[in-house]
């Protein structure tokens, strides 16, 4: 089957949805023990994971292209999964879930204040944000359950970033041309400062996960090179992440 456009997209969420059925669920009867920095840290992450989405789809079906609304929609089912599987993961340490927190208020406040353009720049930097956590949470532990939970999530990120740069490709493309790198030079500046928020707010648990603050930042600042240069030019399928 032969798909253009946001129409391949729709087509490989809708393939990665039934792989995860055949696939099921890891198994939450093994349980799961880390410090408590690092299941705060994971709270704070499902917080930022769970959401109905509806302002962002919202969005999508007011720009006009009915294959980008569903595949936004697919998105925002797999996000919503990731806030299912971090809280069964959280359930499975005796850990709870929390109602909130400011720095997800924060986001979801900011993404809200503009149009499409916006809500997605401003979406993409928790995004690159959130494939360097879940890397270290993956390779950072040796619980067998928390390196389930993070590769399946850290797969799914890795589809989002250049689904999104395809998408914000477009949308810079109706502005004039001297205008597009300098916006991505400040979205560059806005992940730096959200990067180093994130660094001290999970500093512990970064530490006991193997990595250090100002490493964090620096991995998450080399991985958005490609992310600008996939949204500047005509090729967001050339974005790559580390294994």
């Amino acid at each position: 089957m032969q798909t253009g456009g946001f129409a391949k997209w729709t087509k490989h969420f809708e393939d990665e949805r039934e792989r995860r059925r055949a696939q099921g669920d890891p198994d939450w009867g093994q349980g799961a023990t880390l410090h408590r920095a690092v299941w705060a840290g994971i709270q704070r992450f499902q917080v930022g994971e769970d959401g109905d989405g509806a302002n962002l789809v919202g969005k999508a079906d007011q720009a006009g292209d009915a294959d980008y609304g569903q595949a936004v929609r697919l998105f925002v089912a797999e996000e919503q999964n990731h806030a299912r599987l971090l809280a069964r993961l959280l359930a499975a340490g005796d850990v709870p879930t929390l109602n909130g927190h400011w720095s997800d208020a924060a986001f979801v406040r900011l993404r809200r204040l503009m149009g499409l353009r916006m809500e997605l720049l401003v979406l993409m930097i928790a995004e690159v944000v959130a494939l360097r956590y879940y890397r270290v949470l993956r390779d950072g532990t040796d619980d067998a359950l928390t390196t389930d939970v993070a590769a399946r999530i850290l797969s799914d990120e890795r589809r989002h970033v250049p689904f999104h740069c395809e998408r914000l490709h477009a949308s810079l493309a109706d502005l004039p041309r001297a205008v597009r790198r300098p916006v991505m030079t400040l979205w560059r500046l806005l992940l730096l400062a959200v990067s180093l928020v994130v660094a001290v707010d999970h500093g512990p648990a970064l530490r006991r996960l193997g990595i250090g603050r100002l490493r964090f930042v620096a991995d998450v600042m080399t991985s958005s090179h490609a992310v600008v240069s996939a949204v500047l030019v005509p090729r967001p399928d050339a974005w790559t992440s580390e294994s």
